[in-house]
């Protein structure tokens, strides 16, 4: 997900002023007790604000902390990500938990991703998925109709509260689900994330997914691999010329971060698959250009790097991609020894600028670019789009050549 904002601040309310003390508090707490004693005051906060709309008083406290206090930050976030993905609820004189959960889909091509409505059909094939290998035994479901893109996700906690809530009664009453008619329009990109949302409901401490029942954490890749088997070819009709990769269903916060991070080498994949068969031209004809670009309200570290690629033996800068950095990576580090999951096989995972430069190389990008330089996180005065550095470590605007293929316009 996106990194908030990090101007300055205007003056706290009493409430937001309330979510930060808790928050510290749960940061000083002593003991587990104490914590939890904290974190249930934190939770009654949360959901009167969530309940009321008052989303500008999470927010006022969550830059607010972001700023002055990263660790009381991430306690806060988790606490306002919990309360609105997920909750509690009764229903015929039971009570229920309801998680709101995302199954991440990355898709590329050369054309359009299609996003919107979901034909019954093809809904109910992918509920019967998701349920029968994912979910445990005694859980329900409601899954929303419509495939979603990041544009069309819930635009913050007040609307993901409610999309949690309307999804939990749905799964538990049986009633099905309408498409809205007025999502909003989708950027095109040549590499995009697409969604299925839902809320997966299960008897109050009831285990929600499979691997929870089994008590088998390996049963994670399991359901992976199944949901991978099983749904991928109903994906595919879905999103017609498109090559997609579904990664596994989890909670929703969790999804979509993981989400944010894997499109990323999927963006330099399709970006010189795009570039070669519109110019015509093998990978060898390009170069790349990597800038690290700074968010000049921040605190000086690098906030995402900047892929430019020019078309040889010219310099001009023809189409661009950006990689942010997410929670922990940071641009500066090394990489380090550390290993995988599922097997516990040993490996070296690499740093960002490390693993752009072999994605690119593994595309066939030979003339490959690195500025030493920072730069700042400008962007187009007139269309929004982000300014790529040139080989002279000029900002410029990613323009495809005249005679390039109409569509190329319309792809950021």
């Amino acid at each position: 997900m996106r990194r908030l904002s990090k101007g300055p601040s205007s003056r706290l309310s009493a409430e937001s002023q309330r979510l930060i003390n808790h928050a510290r508090a749960m940061l000083q707490a002593s003991s587990r007790l104490e914590d939890r004693s904290w974190e249930r005051q934190l939770d009654q906060l949360l959901l009167k604000a969530l309940k009321n709309h008052h989303q500008e008083q999470l927010d006022a406290a969550l830059d607010h902390l972001f700023r002055e206090q990263p660790e009381a930050y991430d306690i806060l976030i988790q606490c306002v990500e919990a309360n609105c993905a997920s909750c509690v609820l009764e229903h015929e004189g039971a009570r229920y938990d309801a998680l709101l959960i995302a199954a991440p889909i990355l898709a590329w091509t050369r054309f359009a991703i299609p996003s919107g409505a979901i034909a019954s059909d093809m809904h109910g094939t992918l509920y019967a998925h998701l349920h029968a290998h994912l979910l445990a035994a005694d859980t329900r479901l409601a899954l929303s109709p419509i495939l979603y893109s990041i544009d069309q996700l819930p635009r913050n906690h007040e609307e993901t509260y409610a999309l949690t809530h309307r999804l939990a009664q749905a799964a538990l009453s049986g009633n099905a689900q309408r498409a809205p008619s007025n999502a909003p329009e989708t950027v095109p990109f040549l590499a995009d994330t697409r969604y299925l949302l839902a809320v997966v409901v299960t008897p109050e401490g009831q285990p929600l997914f499979r691997w929870q029942a089994s008590g088998n954490l390996a049963d994670r890749e399991v359901a992976l691999t199944q949901w991978r088997a099983q749904a991928t070819p109903n994906v595919a009709r879905l999103l017609p010329g498109c090559g997609v990769e579904l990664l596994l269903p989890d909670a929703y916060f969790t999804a979509c971060r993981e989400a944010d991070k894997q499109i990323r080498p999927a963006s330099i994949k399709a970006a010189v698959h795009y570039l070669t068969h519109t110019l015509n031209v093998g990978p060898e004809r390009l170069s790349a250009i990597i800038g690290g670009f700074v968010d000049e309200a921040g605190i000086g570290r690098i906030d995402e790097y900047r892929v430019s690629f020019a078309l040889r033996p010219g310099s001009e800068v023809v189409y661009g991609l950006v990689w942010p950095l997410y929670d922990d990576e940071n641009a500066e580090a090394e990489s380090v020894p550390t290993e995988n999951e599922a097997s516990g096989t040993p490996m070296q995972r690499l740093t960002p600028i490390q693993e752009i430069m072999q994605l690119l190389h593994e595309s066939g990008i030979v003339h490959i670019k690195r500025h030493a330089e920072s730069f700042p996180m400008d962007f187009c005065e007139d269309c929004g789009a982000p300014l790529y550095c040139d080989l002279e470590a000029e900002l410029v605007h990613a323009e495809m050549p005249e005679d390039a293929s109409p569509s190329a316009t319309h792809l950021h």
